[in-house]
Parts: C-alpha cells; structure tokens; sequence
C-alpha cells in the first residue's frame, strides 16, 4: 500500500510541475563578468508547447522559438536561426536548472518566476531627454511585403528642408537602435547627427520590437525592401530634401544599402559602417577563425573547423534554395563529421541554422554584384581590430567592386584599434564589447559628419 501511495504523490508533484511551466520564466546569462537578462515566455495549447524568448537589453522581445518541449521535468528550447539551445531541470523549489549554448558555447543559467533585478552599467554616450531635437515615432509600410514597419525620426529644431540618413542594422534580431548590451549604437549617432543638422531614421526589424512581420523567415532581400520603403516614406515628409537621402548600414546593414542604392537613383550617398566586400561564405569562415584564433584555439583545431563548416557551405551553395532534402545532406554530411562524438541535439540545432533562408541567403551572396552598380559616393569605414568583419580583405574588395563599376567617387579608411562596433578597444574580442564604456568612437562619428558634410554642399 504505502508504494501506491509513493507512487501516487510522485504523480501528482509531476503534474503540479507541468502546470507550472506555463508563464515567464526569467533567467541572466553571465558571460565575462557582465549579465544578459533573458526571458522565456512558455504557453501551453493542449500538449503543445510553444514559447517566445525576450533580451529586455536589447530592446527585443518575442524572438520566436523553434521547438519548445516539457518532458520529465526538462524543458527544451531551441531557435536554430540564432543556433540558440536551452536545457534545464526544474525542481522541487520552482527553479529551472540548466544551460544556454550559442553555437556551441554552453554558458549555466537557472530559470525562476522572479525577475532579475537589472545590472548597474555606465553608458556615458547614451543621450538624455529632453533632446535638443524633435524625436517622432514613426511608421511606415512596406507594401511590397506587406509589413509595417516602426521606428524614430529625428529632425533639428529648426525650419527647412534636412538632408536624412536611414541607418540600417547588422544581422540578427535588432531593435531601431542596434541596442546590444545596452550600447545603442544608432541612437548615439543619431543624437550626434540631429544635433549637426542631419536629420536620421532608424526602426526596428521586422518582426521585432514595434515593427510588425516575420523576422525568423526573412532574408536580407527581405530587409532590403523594407529599407526601400523608408526612402519612400522619408520622400514623402515635408521636411526632408528628397535630393540629400543617405543610406548607412552596419556590418549586415552595410551589404543592405547597396543592394538599395544599385538601382536607386533618389540616393545622395552610402556609408559602410563594417561592410562587407567578399562572399557570405568566405566571411563567415574568416570570422570563425580569427574569432577561435584569438580565444586561443589550437591552429590544428582552426584548421579541422574550417574544412568541416567549408564542406557543409559548399554543399549549400551547391544547393537551390527550395531544395527539399537540404537538411537532409547537411545532417548526413555532418554526422559523419561529427561521428565519434555524441551530440545529436547540438548537429541539429546547427543544422537547422545552416539551412535557414536567412543564412542560406547570405552566404551565397555576393555583394559584389550590388557595389559594382552603386554610381553614388561611398565612404566604407572598418576598424582594424575587427574580428567579425576583417578591415582589409573587405575594403579592398569593396574598392575592386565599385572600381569595377566605374564609381570613382569612393572614400575608404581603416580606423586604428577599433573594433566591429567601432569602439576604441585593446583586442577586438567580443567579450570586451559589454566591458567597454564607450558606445561608439568620436573619431568615427567625426569621419562620418565631415564626409556627409561634403556630400550635401
């Protein structure tokens, strides 16, 4: 009797846990002494679980989940397109032990239905209202596509027409500030611009944020387009002179303006904030090795990694982009990498990230094909401790392209000892970005006026 009994609480406590699950559970990854709130908003249809996941600092909120399950008091989150896994057990005392990966770092972080207080940063460059501009919060459509799209002009506080820069965001889930960490990037150069008389629109990715769509199925067309429907938006504002629009994109952002200034005569002039010039592949390989050269990896280890992720790039270009048993040569391609390891949850996650649109999408593409038809001038900075853009192979691709082209009216320079989000740093290493005071260099956003400066005369 008293073992139907055990079994019946054990039961029931199984059940209460279940229950529980359902809600916001709240967690903070702490990577090099500097916390990350995250959140995970888990519901429940049925036996059916599905979740969204929110980075408060980062201004982004319901990043779609891929796969959300429950099983034994385990709880599995994944989101391939950010190759992002979660796992934890949740106990007795309502806490979810467990561990966050991203591309394979693991990184330990508990869950719990209480909020975690936020962490005291300096963020010196951070503008503080009230502003000495007009800031409007704004939407406009992408009819197109379809979506609308949410965002923040700033005008000087003056009469006229203003010549008008539309930034543009790097990869990956980002609000109209390129918030990362709680640096906001574009919103200190936007303060910085306004305040010079350059009028600046900035917004939210699609489906982040205010802006409305689909982020985790769009490709960087897709964001081209919505980039197209600022321009339009911005040529209908009385306040704009429709002859001095300027497009600036970073890292991502700096493929984007191209790709919308090739066959756009309305655009005055681009600037490349860490753009890129070679393929997506050849980048993304060059990344990770320099990213693994200066965390210390062993040369041989360098070396096997880029032959594997090599192979597993090849058969994707290879591939057309509807090709229905992708997955399927990348997941046999890679098991057999892989085969004396066990790791089948992390091979599918990588998997899944390999063979999204997105990233299908950008390592085929060639910005090249853009930058050789943009005829409007181009200043392209890069900062030479760049680790994730490296400065001088994509300048001087860059240079080839638009030569090719017969743009002469290029400027290029490669900034001392900043890094991919051009603060003045020590190694270039991402786990300085958190640690660095400094949101973006005075020396950059000088370079970036003094040109915009020339280009409006």
């Amino acid at each position: 009797m008293k073992k139907t009994i055990l079994f019946i609480v054990t039961l029931a406590t199984s059940i209460v846990f279940s229950q529980e699950i359902s809600g916001s559970w709240y967690g903070a990854l702490q990577v090099q002494g500097t916390q990350l709130p995250l959140v995970f908003n888990i519901s429940k249809t049925g036996n059916i679980y599905a979740s969204t996941m929110d980075s408060p600092n980062q201004k982004a909120f319901g990043i779609p989940v891929n796969t959300t399950s429950f099983e034994n008091s385990t709880l599995k989150i994944t989101i391939p397109n950010a190759m992002i896994e979660y796992e934890g057990v949740l106990g007795k005392d309502n806490i979810i032990v467990g561990n966050f990966k991203q591309r394979g770092t693991s990184f330990p972080m508990n869950l719990s239905k209480e909020k975690v207080e936020k962490q005291v940063v300096i963020r010196p460059q951070n503008p503080v209202k009230p502003y000495s501009y007009i800031s409007e919060d704004i939407t406009f459509e992408n009819k197109k596509d379809g979506v609308t799209l949410a965002g923040t002009l700033t005008l000087p506080k003056k009469e006229g027409k203003f010549p008008v820069v539309i930034l543009i965001t790097g990869s990956g889930p980002q609000n109209r500030d390129e918030e990362i960490l709680e640096h906001k990037p574009f919103l200190v150069i936007s303060d910085y611009l306004t305040k010079n008389g350059i009028a600046v629109l900035r917004f939210d990715d699609r489906g982040i944020a205010e802006s409305k769509g689909n982020f985790k199925t769009a490709t960087t067309q897709d964001f081209a387009n919505d980039v197209k429907a600022a321009v339009q938006y911005l040529q209908s504002r009385k306040e704009i002179n429709p002859k001095h629009i300027g497009l600036m994109g970073h890292s991502e952002g700096g493929v984007i303006a191209p790709m919308v200034a090739k066959d756009n005569k309305d655009i005055n002039f681009i600037i490349l904030l860490a753009g890129t010039g070679v393929r997506g592949d050849k980048l993304m390989l060059l990344q990770k090795e320099e990213i693994e050269r200066l965390a210390g990896v062993s040369e041989i280890e360098i070396e096997k990694g880029q032959k594997i992720i090599g192979g597993a790039y090849k058969i994707i270009i290879d591939s057309d982009i509807n090709d229905e048993k992708l997955n399927e040569k990348i997941t046999s391609y890679l098991s057999e990498q892989y085969k004396n390891e066990n790791k089948p949850d992390e091979l599918k996650t990588v998997t899944q990230y390999l063979t999204n649109a997105w990233f299908q999408f950008f390592i085929k593409f060639d910005p090249e094909t853009s930058l050789e038809k943009v005829k409007c001038p181009v200043l392209a900075l890069n900062g030479d401790k760049d680790i994730q853009v490296s400065a001088k192979i994509n300048i001087e691709a860059i240079q080839k392209a638009l030569a090719k082209g017969g743009n002469k009216k290029i400027t290029t320079k490669i900034l001392p000892n900043l890094n991919h989000l051009f603060q003045e740093c020590n190694t270039g290493s991402v786990e300085e970005y958190s640690k660095i005071e400094q949101t973006f260099s005075p020396i950059a956003l000088q370079e970036i006026l003094s040109w915009i400066k020339i280009q409006i005369k």
